[in-house]
């Protein structure tokens, strides 16, 4: 488990202290996030209207929002990820029993063009046999 990192970061123009296993950049990465969605909110003047408390509530029920979302996402890009895997299984078959077919039928196809050549060997045979016995 890799140390403990603290790091001080900015957030709604107070000094705090984060501590976590995360790297310094994440902790920063965060704090940048809430900042956002502060400065976000604080354009709009009916959140400025609100009190500390109901603004606090409002921030914290969008970061939510936007958690449930990105994980509701990530459940989406899994079964489409599931999805494409069993795709590429099936093609995967396919292109083998392809493949195998093929060479079955190139199998097919030569032994076919090697009973063509002795029969045109047979053919002339008997008709230089024939011809032959014409005389």
């Amino acid at each position: 488990m890799p140390a403990k990192t603290d790091t001080e970061v900015i957030i709604g123009g107070q000094v705090l202290t984060l501590s976590g296993h995360e790297s310094e950049e994440y902790l920063q990465r965060v704090a940048s996030y809430i900042n956002n969605k502060l400065s976000e909110y604080n354009k709009l003047d009916s959140f400025k209207r609100q009190s500390s408390d109901r603004r606090n509530v409002l921030i914290q029920l969008n970061i939510a929002d936007d958690y449930f979302k990105a994980k509701d996402q990530i459940e989406v890009l899994k079964q489409d990820l599931k999805a494409k895997e069993n795709e590429l299984y099936d093609l995967k078959h396919e292109l083998i029993a392809t493949q195998i077919k093929l060479e079955n039928t190139s199998k097919s196809l030569k032994e076919t063009q090697d009973k063509l050549q002795e029969n045109s060997k047979e053919m002339v045979r008997l008709e230089t046999e024939l011809k032959d016995l014409r005389k």
